[in-house]
């Protein structure tokens, strides 16, 4: 009998040792090419930075792909979630391929797996892939209907969601895009539903008349449509819950490489690192400490 009850035991902890197993998460992150001056879209350095600082979260696996899209593309098996930081528009890495790459995307979120895409990322041409970032993550960037000024908004309020735990209240100077193309022509600035699609803002400040009035970073403005829309909030980051049961977010920042050295900053993009591939967002947070020499190590030689 004593036997039988230490074999049931034993049987029981195997058991749950390969639930727990089975609960780890893999996330990759994919690094563009570098583009721009030095301390400015630094995509390998970043990713390589987040992958630093994810590291010891419980059942969390990161890997990451520098210079675009892989070569190698098993690199994307089992994976549960994968991040888009690199340059959009029509040379966006996900547009390549006539269109190859866009039906690898959408396989992956026909089966629940999680997106991200930011900063420069966040850009599609929209007869390229726009209904497609709408589907996949909520919205997108479009030439001349958002722009891109840098400027400092102070972000002070958060949603109840997984993605703002920990985040206090911070002001970062960044190339901020807003006014996105979202899904049924929302503002953004507001949780909704539309289209079996849960939006939940997560960034959200008011540019003041100085900012919507220009200079942009490119075309540099105005324009007449952003300035109409003065006093609104503006989404600078969001997330949404899709129909097929998978997660994305889109978040605009990311521009200078050394704004990961602001605590606030980093957690709210670490978070949702975690929350789109489903694991557990701690309650405060993802704590990471990140020195002058983390931030100096990677970078691209330009």
């Amino acid at each position: 009998m004593k036997r039988s009850c230490v074999a049931l035991v034993l049987t029981s902890l195997f058991l749950l040792a390969g639930d727990a197993l089975a609960e780890t998460k893999k996330v990759v992150l994919v690094a563009g090419k570098p583009s721009h001056p030095p301390g400015m879209h630094e995509f390998n350095a970043g990713v390589q930075l987040m992958t630093k600082c994810l590291q010891g979260q419980a059942d969390l696996e990161v890997e990451f792909v520098l210079n675009g899209w892989p070569k190698d593309e098993s690199i994307f098996d089992d994976a549960d979630a994968v991040v888009f930081f690199m340059d959009g528009g029509g040379r966006h890495e996900i547009v390549q391929e006539k269109g190859r790459r866009l039906r690898i995307i959408q396989g992956w979120t026909e089966n629940g797996m999680g997106l991200g895409f930011m900063h420069y990322g966040v850009e599609v041409v929209p007869d390229q892939a726009g209904k497609e970032m709408q589907r996949w993550i909520g919205g997108h960037y479009a030439h001349m209907f958002s722009c891109n000024p840098i400027w400092e908004p102070g972000f002070t309020t958060f949603p109840e969601h997984p993605i703002a735990n920990g985040v206090k209240p911070f002001k970062i100077k960044d190339e901020w895009y807003f006014n996105m193309r979202f899904l049924s022509d929302i503002d953004g600035n507001e949780a909704t539903e539309t289209n079996g699609m849960t939006f939940t803002p997560i960034l959200v400040a008011s540019p003041s008349d100085d900012v919507r009035d220009g200079p942009y970073v490119y075309p540099k403005g105005p324009y007449e449509h952003i300035q109409a829309s003065s006093g609104r909030a503006e989404a600078m980051m969001w997330a949404v819950e899709r129909p097929d049961g998978g997660r994305g977010f889109g978040f605009t920042g990311g521009h200078f490489h050394n704004n990961w050295g602001d605590e606030n900053f980093r957690k709210v993009v670490l978070n949702a690192v975690l929350w789109i591939a489903k694991a557990d967002v701690p309650v405060n947070g993802v704590q990471s400490d990140v020195s002058k020499t983390d931030l100096d190590a990677n970078l691209d030689p330009k």
